[in-house]
């Protein structure tokens, strides 16, 4: 089973709803958010292309903070999606230092925190609430291959912003952009 967040860079306008959303629903405090959406710039004046990404876990196959969770805190629930047990957790920080995309977080209680794809809004048939805020339908979870199927098959989880999926193996389909496979030269967040 491949549960896994679709993104379409040509639906999304940037507008956060799904930040905003996810910070509601799970009462992050300031400064903490599991899902964050950003603005990227590529090429040079005049000719300056940009798009939005929208960033949260992506469940990997073989996720480096679930491998280097010395509790097991971090952890693989059974639909393939990664979790995080606050009982068991020290607040080593290992989990955040481990995941290459930067997604575990230290909240202010002292033990890590992240997105798990609203698993309690998913056990009861919703959806995760990310998805639902999104005006522009540019966000959907589910199976891979239903993905796939709903949204066309030409989606990737390779772009010039995040790191080879070669180690960790994300579970995320993103309908990219041509100027995603750039280099980008500026970054902008909220």
């Amino acid at each position: 089973m491949a549960l896994c967040f679709y993104f379409d860079m040509y639906r999304c306008s940037g507008c956060r709803a799904c930040q905003v959303a996810c910070k509601d629903k799970n009462r992050l405090d300031v400064g903490t958010i599991f899902r964050q959406a950003f603005s990227f710039s590529v090429g040079s004046f005049p000719n300056v292309r940009g798009y939005s990404y929208s960033a949260s876990c992506n469940h990997c196959d073989t996720p480096a903070c679930v491998e280097n969770c010395p509790t097991g805190a971090m952890h693989k629930a059974e639909d393939g999606t990664v979790v995080h047990d606050d009982v068991m957790c020290i607040g080593c920080a290992t989990c955040t230092k481990e995941c290459p995309y930067g997604i575990p977080r230290i909240l202010p209680s002292g033990i890590a925190g992240k997105c798990d794809a609203c698993q309690v809004r998913r056990a009861a048939g919703d959806n995760p609430v990310c998805v639902d805020a999104c005006p522009n339908r540019a966000l959907d979870f589910g199976e891979r291959e239903d993905l796939l199927a709903r949204h066309g098959g030409d989606a990737t989880n390779r772009i010039a912003v995040l790191p080879s999926p070669e180690a960790t193996g994300p579970n995320v389909l993103i309908h990219a952009k041509p100027a995603a496979h750039e280099a980008s030269f500026a970054a902008v967040s909220w």
